[in-house]
């Protein structure tokens, strides 16, 4: 009996491992792990340079940045109405850690009162609405307000479906920008 169970133990040290083994070559293969790591270097990286956009301090709801990021090349893109955010963004992103260049197409928009104006004007109409308002207290609200010569774009999201229709829906008026 003593035997039997020495050799039933041998057995099993013997044919564990083989059993344990990953089948396939895929799963020791180099390639397969360099595509795992270069993910994640890309989503940390992607991660970074969001953090360091959204904590720019003049960084608001009247600007748009976006970002696309290629191996160590970052392209910053979007809208500003402050030129020195537009700097302050590319400074930004350079000085993470993994990022060689940084191409800055970031527009800025043109200075003008009546902008001003109609940016005030949206804000109030899209955040003065009962199911928007939750969102216009947050430090980076997620729908941003681009105005460029009278006209008004909007981009970001919204965490409902309700939301997601509410700013093009015919109930937000716009009041009349006046001179």
């Amino acid at each position: 009996m003593r035997k039997e169970v020495r050799a039933l133990f041998v057995s099993l040290i013997l044919v564990a491992p083989i059993v344990a083994a990953p089948r396939g070559a895929a799963a020791f293969s180099p390639r397969s792990k360099n595509q795992r790591s270069e993910e994640k270097y890309r989503t940390r990286l992607e991660k970074e340079v969001r953090h360091q956009l959204v904590m720019l301090p003049w960084y608001s709801v009247f600007d748009n940045l976006a970002f696309q990021v290629n191996g160590d090349k970052v392209t910053l893109m979007g809208q500003v109405t402050r030129p020195t955010l537009k700097s302050d963004a590319e400074a930004a992103v350079k000085s993470i850690e993994g990022v060689a260049s940084v191409v800055n197409n970031i527009e800025v928009l043109p200075v003008s009162p009546m902008d001003d104006q109609l940016r005030r004007a949206v804000f109030r109409a899209i955040y003065g609405e009962a199911g928007l308002q939750r969102y216009a207290i947050q430090a980076v609200p997620p729908i941003h307000i681009i105005v460029k010569m009278e006209t008004s774009r909007w981009k970001g999201w919204s965490t409902t479906r309700w939301t997601r229709t509410l700013p093009t829906c015919e109930r937000i008026r716009f009041p009349t920008c006046s001179p």
